[in-house]
């Protein structure tokens, strides 16, 4: 049987293997290349060397979507995450209906963020609409918008990786922890979550990167507005590479370094978290 798997590994990995090559590992390289030079098509390169970087730190707009990327990964992380797990304790629970309700939930990741944009848009600007004022009037509610609209979309999503992790969680540990006297509390913090925690470890992950590469959303439920206020980061280099003429490099370089802060922050929440996970 091995020999078998080794002798057709490259036969069914091969293609594969090739089309990430050649869609993701060269572009990505390419990127890299295009972040040191001043283009307006790839046929006429200029290398520059860290000019584009230095206008990328030395343009407050950059920094202003950074934070305000930082905030709003914050926040929306520990929301989604903390609604996500409490939905799922309530549908592990045998409440009738589960099913329904796991649908019902999960059915907003389904929607593209664009048209999710738009849809909350209508809805928060109805609801402000009774004070005279829209979405765009002050940065809060463009900010808290957005994590609405995240947590919207993505609780669902995370709250399946949740009950997958609380189901496979072996009922003898929870009986035994019954027996010996432990209230609902005791086991939620010293039994369920410690044994979720690889669950915690995906669901951290995916909500960092997620929130931190929001972009259609951003773009369609406030375009950054009021005055560049509500900018994430992939919205501003959206904005750099095809709303300035001669910054492309300038967008490639942030866009490097966007990648850079991602992964460097994504690595050490798996790390953090990896550490607390129990094995069984």
């Amino acid at each position: 049987m091995e020999k078998s798997l080794k002798k057709y590994f490259w036969f069914f990995v091969g293609p594969t293997l090739l089309c990430f090559i050649i869609s993701f590992i060269i572009p990505f390289i390419y990127g890299i290349i295009l972040s040191f030079a001043k283009f307006t098509t790839v046929t006429d390169l200029k290398m520059t060397g860290f000019n584009n970087y230095v206008l990328a730190f030395s343009n407050p707009d950059f920094l202003n979507a950074l934070w305000f990327s930082i905030r709003f990964t914050f926040v929306s992380v520990i929301l989604t995450n903390l609604i996500a797990f409490a939905f799922a304790l309530m549908l592990s629970g045998g409440v009738k209906g589960t099913n329904l309700y796991r649908t019902l939930i999960f059915m907003p990741n389904l929607i593209g963020g664009i048209v999710l944009g738009y849809i909350w848009q209508f809805i928060i600007n109805g609801v402000l609409s009774f004070a005279g004022v829209t979405i765009i009037v002050d940065a809060r509610y463009g900010f808290w918008g957005l994590v609405i609209l995240s947590s919207w979309q993505f609780i669902g999503y995370m709250m399946i990786i949740y009950i997958a992790g609380i189901q496979n969680i072996s009922t003898d540990i929870l009986e035994a922890a019954r027996i010996d006297g432990a209230g609902a509390w005791t086991i939620l913090t010293k039994i369920t979550i410690p044994l979720v925690m690889p669950s915690i470890t995906i669901t951290f992950f995916m909500s960092v990167a997620n929130s931190f590469k929001m972009f259609d959303q951003n773009l369609a439920l406030t375009a950054g507005l009021p005055g560049k206020q509500t900018v994430g980061v992939a919205l501003d280099i959206y904005n750099t590479f095809y709303g300035r003429t001669g910054w492309e490099g300038v967008g490639q370089a942030k866009a490097f370094m966007f990648f850079i802060i991602v992964a460097i922050i994504s690595l050490m929440q798996l790390s953090i978290t990896r550490k607390r996970e129990v094995e069984t």
